[in-house]
């Protein structure tokens, strides 16, 4: 598959640039940024070009380096999660369409839990792929645990990007232990890329002082949460923890090892299929009474939160309107499909 991306910049809040990449057409899946990303060494990896090319097969794929990394600015002082989350919100605003989906990875899944609580309007589907709601040291109740998460930082602060296989083994096998040789290498190479010891350390400090469990428990967007269970990185106990405190998120367990999901091991194929579910790509045509009704793809769409069984009330705030006015819309779309109640609506959205 010929894969090709367009780079563009934007600006953040405090004046920092931030590189974005986007490829392929169609519904927007934006992705949190995570610790390690250069989008434009991504294109050439083994590890993430499969992702690219996944994720941008029937939808526009847009994807941002953290400051400090890859091609944004190198020399940023200020890498507190807080000018993260602004630099997400920069990208966001740079994305014309109205909705778009929301995919955290990692430590992404923190700022996309954040953003699509402050920003509901935006995100119409919330995706955390092995993230956590609580960083190494948010969670840490014992001195043990507390240790460890010291000695990770200070052991990024003199391994990171070393020729040293000792210092590159440890590191590809905390994100891809089952990963080729080839994969394992470029990972190595990845980090080489994408930023600087200093700076490695100093990310990885900052999101292990992460907590966003309170705010995942406010969200009212559709979300689905898979986690590998072996992964090395980020304890599936985290996954677990974000599926319970997100009301009616979905959770999908994955039979891996990896942190990053790998294409040719079975838990690639079942994510993606989750995946495209979850979006509803997967779906056959309309049903012909509701193509025959005319629908504006507004309608349509809020057809289809009728028929996920969600109440005025619950489709006014996923959509960021009133409940008036979906209650009014709903009337037209009644009046469209020559039904005369929701129930009699929801059979007709599901008819094949």
């Amino acid at each position: 598959m010929k894969l090709s991306q367009t780079i563009r910049f934007c600006t953040s809040e405090d004046g920092t640039r931030i590189a974005v990449a986007s490829c392929g057409q169609g519904q927007v899946i934006l992705r949190a940024a995570h610790w390690l990303s250069h989008v434009d060494y991504d294109l050439e990896s083994p590890v993430w070009r499969p992702w690219l090319q996944a994720l941008s097969a029937h939808n526009r794929f847009v994807r941002y380096d953290p400051r400090g990394c890859g091609l944004s600015d190198r020399h940023v002082f200020d890498l507190s999660v807080e000018a993260w989350h602004a630099d997400l919100a920069a990208v966001a605003a740079s994305i014309e369409e109205p909705r778009f989906v929301l995919l955290g990875l990692s430590q992404g899944g923190a700022l996309a839990i954040a953003y699509a609580l402050k920003y509901p309007e935006r995100v119409s589907h919330l995706v955390l792929l092995n993230a956590y709601g609580q960083g190494a040291r948010a969670r840490a109740r014992t001195e043990a645990e507390r240790l460890e998460a010291e000695t990770l930082v200070n052991f990024v602060r003199i391994g990171w990007g070393r020729d040293n296989p000792a210092f590159c083994r440890f590191f590809t096998n905390l994100f891809i232990p089952d990963g080729t040789a080839e994969q394992h290498r470029w990972w190595g190479d990845l980090e080489r890329q994408t930023a600087t010891p200093d700076v490695a350390a100093q990310l990885l400090w900052q999101m292990q002082g992460i907590d966003v469990l309170d705010l995942a428990a406010m969200l009212r967007v559709p979300t689905l949460i898979a986690h590998s269970r072996g992964d090395m990185r980020v304890p599936f106990d985290q996954g677990c923890k974000l599926a319970a405190a997100i009301p009616g998120a979905r959770f999908l367990p994955l039979e891996s090892k990896n942190h990053v999901l790998l294409p040719d091991e079975p838990a690639w194929n079942l994510f993606q299929a989750e995946l495209a579910a979850f979006l509803g790509q997967d779906r056959a045509v309309q049903p012909r009474a509701v193509r025959e009704a005319g629908l504006t793809p507004a309608e349509a769409a809020l057809l289809d939160l009728v028929a996920e069984g969600l109440d005025n009330r619950m489709i006014a705030e996923r959509l960021g309107k009133s409940a008036k006015t979906v209650r009014n819309q709903l009337s037209v779309i009644f009046t469209k499909l020559g039904v005369h109640s929701r129930s009699q609506a929801i059979v007709v959205a599901l008819s094949r």
